[in-house]
């Protein structure tokens, strides 16, 4: 999955980061021909800020289905700070979309609301991965198992390696506690990892058996430091360096 520009960073960061939606269509199709088989979807607002506008969402869907017709498309329910869950319940219901990510930490400010959010999703058929930063989301997401906040069959989740800010940088050996953590839960995980060694990070989930999920929304370096291109570079070197160890691309 790539995840091509997220809710924070801006033109400022990188030049080739999508803000609109013709140019995220055309990120996912270079990405898609690159080798990911799935887009991790922001929309962002007339003045680049992040949104939840289902309208701004329905605009880019289609642009992405236009151009890039067989890959699949996951939405966020990010608040970034901007969003209360009934925002983000609003979306959900507005799209009732196939695969949608939703942070647990987020969804903890209000247990009611987050009950429902969990429920509409499953009567839409909506995909949800859930986003765990730590110990305290897979302790929430534990209970939220036991108690039926969460339904029994919505294992997926991405593990986040590093923050965003203040800037942590993603290390492979944080992935051990994330697994650790979570080995009684039967996740299907995944892993995104923040900085100039989410390859490393990546290539290290592969080889447990995860999934990965690369793009500008976590990093715009190189291992060396440098600036990548643009996302379908970080997607081909990634994919080339998978191979390289043996690896091989899964049909969705």
């Amino acid at each position: 999955m790539v995840a091509p520009n997220g809710a924070r960073r801006g033109r400022v960061d990188h030049k080739q980061l999508p803000m609109t939606p013709q140019e995220t269509a055309e990120a996912a199709t270079a990405c898609f021909a690159a080798g990911a088989q799935a887009l991790h979807l922001h929309v962002r607002d007339k003045e680049g800020l992040h949104s939840l506008d289902a309208g701004r969402y329905r605009e880019t869907l289609d642009a992405v289905q236009e151009s890039a017709p067989e890959m699949a498309v996951q939405i966020t329910t990010e608040s970034a700070g901007l969003y209360d869950v009934a925002a983000q319940i609003a979306c959900l219901e507005a799209l009732r979309p196939a695969a949608a990510s939703v942070s647990v930490r987020e969804m903890a400010r209000d247990t009611v609301l987050a009950a429902r959010a969990y429920a509409l999703c499953a009567e839409a058929g909506t995909q949800v991965q859930h986003i765990l930063y730590g110990s305290d989301c897979i302790a929430r997401l534990r209970a939220w198992y036991q108690d039926g906040t969460v339904p029994a069959d919505m294992r997926d989740a991405i593990f986040v390696l590093g923050k965003y800010s203040p800037p942590v940088l993603g290390q492979p050996e944080q992935l051990k506690s994330f697994r650790d953590a979570t080995a009684d839960l039967r996740l299907s995980w995944t892993v995104c990892a923040f900085g100039r060694h989410e390859q490393a990070c990546l290539l290290a989930a592969v080889a447990a058996g995860g999934d990965a999920r690369i793009g500008f929304e976590n990093n715009i370096e190189t291992p060396e430091g440098g600036h990548l291109a643009d996302n379908a570079a970080s997607v081909a070197a990634f994919v080339q360096a998978a191979k390289a160890q043996g690896h091989t691309l899964k049909e969705c």
